[in-house]
């Protein structure tokens, strides 16, 4: 079938466009192919495949695992669009504390490649979303860590102003808190 692959800003992060095949009973395209991403380098396999839904005005984030658990993640809005965030916090990368942030949904079929490293996070643009996205790790609560959605030195300009957010991550610290 084929996909579509475009490193973003940040290049270690992958915007992915599957080939989807239309007509009026709906579409169908494949989610996930070992041989086409690992010829594009993507070939860490997926262990653990996690579904969320979230209502509008819902932000999740900026969450990662911590080494060695770390987690390369596969993002894809299944139901309604989101704003799907991703920031480098590997100390000592030349795009440290950098982010990309992209629209995915259903209707556009793309998905996003996080590889670890990065924090994750995103936000609901329509009334509700359903995220399904597949990771190189299981979950270790452990190693389970988070950033402050709104950490000035990261900036990222999210699209809605006051976000719902879940008493876990409306108490997550600022990365400089977490590199010192």
């Amino acid at each position: 079938m084929g996909f579509q692959f475009q490193r973003l800003d940040v290049p270690e992060v992958i915007l992915i466009e599957p080939q989807r095949f239309e007509d009026a009973r709906g579409f169908f395209q494949e989610t996930y192919s070992q041989s086409d991403f690992a010829a594009y380098g993507i070939s860490k396999p997926f262990v653990q495949e996690n579904y969320s839904h979230s209502w509008r005005g819902v932000l999740r984030g900026l969450h990662y695992q911590e080494a060695p658990k770390a987690q390369g993640k596969l993002v894809m809005a299944c139901t309604g669009r989101i704003f799907d965030v991703a920031v480098d916090i590997r100390q000592g990368s030349p795009t440290y504390r950098k982010w990309v942030g992209v629209e995915l949904s259903a209707g556009n079929g793309c998905m996003l490649f996080i590889p670890s490293g990065f924090a994750h996070g995103f936000c609901v643009l329509g009334e509700e979303a359903g995220v399904v996205y597949k990771v190189t790790e299981e979950y270790a609560p452990e190693y389970d860590r988070g950033i402050a959605w709104n950490d000035p030195e990261i900036g990222v300009q999210w699209p809605i102003t006051d976000p719902l957010l879940s008493p876990k991550d409306a108490g997550l610290p600022f990365l400089r808190d977490i590199h010192r």
